[in-house]
């Protein structure tokens, strides 16, 4: 089998992806029907399997092309319908939302603009990227939590502004190193 078509074969964290994406939905209808315990047990279970598909993955060398684009995307569709959903709920502040959402635009123009422009670069979260989902998981968990159980307030709000500030700062990650690929590109056509 060539280097290409291995790129593309399903592998079994591709699978879990994909799993990921089609619990999406689900975790969403039965947001809006109120239904938070089984919202957050289907959250969680999405959650488990994105630990899971990064760890076969790593561990097992079962790394894809299809999963280095797949995994982003599905862990984007979870967290900005669970912001989304929430925040129309009104258990979530419509801020952080804007917040959240505007990042990932921001990282998705600037694929966009890579690829129209055919800019060579690689798909790796970084450091900062990877503090902002876990806060952001973290806040959509504690927010269904919050929902059954009374005072957990102030580790809500804390959450709130610890996502806020996370997620700005790698969205500014983001531009910083985007725009470094692109001056670079320049440069080397110069």
């Amino acid at each position: 089998m060539s280097k290409r078509a291995s790129d593309m074969t399903i592998s079994l964290p591709n699978i879990l992806t994909l799993i990921r994406i089609l619990l999406t939905p689900l975790f969403i209808i039965l947001l809006l029907k109120n239904m938070f315990g089984a919202a957050l047990l289907i959250f969680t279970i999405a959650g488990i399997s994105d630990a899971l598909d990064g760890f076969i993955a790593r561990y097992l060398n079962q790394r894809t092309v299809l999963g280095a684009y797949l995994d982003p995307l599905a862990d984007k569709l979870l967290l900005i319908s669970s912001f989304i959903g929430l925040a129309v709920l009104q258990i979530m502040p419509g801020w952080v939302t804007v917040i959240v959402i505007t990042r990932d635009v921001i990282i998705c123009l600037g694929i966009a603009i890579f690829t129209i422009t055919e800019k060579k670069y690689e798909v790796k979260p970084s450091i900062i990227s990877k503090f902002t989902t876990t806060a952001q998981i973290t806040t959509v968990i504690v927010c269904l939590i919050k929902v059954s159980f009374t005072g957990m307030g102030t580790i809500q709000y804390l959450l709130f502004w610890t996502t806020a500030v996370l997620t700005t700062l790698s969205g500014l990650h983001y531009i910083y190193i985007g725009m470094n690929i692109l001056q670079e590109n320049n440069e080397k056509k110069a």
